[in-house]
């Protein structure tokens, strides 16, 4: 029980830092919460379906070399890797849809900043 009490502070440390950003209104709210999502949510769990895709391809071909049952194990953690893969990158396209329209743009244009020659 103390190792998850471990492993969950390892992997909620990121929100933590994120929680101290102030909201002084809904744009930076927004633009937090986005940020949050592209920046940790996401990564983490594309990192999680391949490690599923990859343990799926160890079971089908490497584990599972005469015995049926643990290839089509492996076959069946394959294709839910896959889909994770397609559901996450739909998700991320509709974010990103999303930051566009309202607005959430967090991104500094330090193109404008620079100064100007005369």
């Amino acid at each position: 029980m103390k190792k998850l009490g471990y492993i969950s502070a390892a992997f909620l440390t990121p929100f933590f830092a994120f929680a101290q950003v102030q909201a002084t209104n809904v744009s930076t709210l927004g633009t937090g919460l986005i940020g949050l999502i592209n920046n940790v949510a996401v990564p983490l769990l594309f990192a999680l379906a391949f490690i599923v895709f990859i343990y799926g391809v160890f079971q089908y071909f490497i584990a599972g070399g005469h015995d049926e049952e643990k290839r089509e194990t492996g076959k069946s953690l394959m294709l839910w890797g896959i889909i994770g893969f397609f559901i996450m990158v739909s998700v991320w396209g509709l974010v990103n849809i999303l930051r566009g329209t309202f607005n959430f743009d967090n991104r500094i244009d330090y193109g404008q900043q620079l100064p100007q020659s005369r």
